[in-house]
């Protein structure tokens, strides 16, 4: 019989450049799957440079959050702030750490650090494969709505979700 999943005790905190090599790693784990589902290695997650993870985790508009357990990074998330708005991209979670609520986590405590930033954007933005029902589902329950969807290959359509 097996046990449960149970959510991992989790530190949220923003990433620096010591964290680049496992934020690196954590980011090529949690995409594959989804370049194999496109049938595309090339998608940009994986094809990103340990360089520019580094240079983004010194970059003064970017958070990049951290969700960490024990001693391993569990997942991230980033937060670009760009004139008014802010935009949310590459969350990745662990792939034998997925269905626990990090992914929520995650985005919440990006989302509440994005109200305390000076200027507060008004709005929050992302674009995600609409290939997984599941993932859509948390973006509405967080208060993302579609505002339009993108055809980019035959097999793969990039949904764009905003909330204000």
């Amino acid at each position: 019989m097996s046990t449960p999943a149970t959510t991992p005790d989790l530190t949220l905190r923003p990433g620096g450049p010591d964290d680049a090599g496992e934020l690196f790693t954590l980011q090529r784990a949690a995409f594959v799957d989804e370049a194999q589902a496109f049938g595309d290695p090339f998608t940009l997650p994986l094809t990103e440079s340990l360089d520019r993870v580094r240079t983004l985790l010194g970059d003064a508009d970017t958070l990049v959050l951290c969700a960490v357990s024990g001693a391993r990074m569990a997942g991230s998330v980033r937060l670009r702030f760009l004139g008014h708005g802010a935009v949310l991209s590459r969350l990745a979670v662990a792939p034998d750490l997925r269905g626990l609520g990090i992914a929520r986590s995650l985005l919440q405590e990006a989302e509440e650090r994005a109200c305390a930033h000076d200027p507060a954007p008004t709005s929050l933005t992302l674009s995600a494969g609409a290939h997984d029902p599941a993932q859509m589902r948390l973006y509405r329950s967080l208060g993302l709505a579609e505002t339009s969807r993108e055809r980019i290959a035959d097999h793969l359509v990039m949904v764009h979700m905003r909330k204000e």
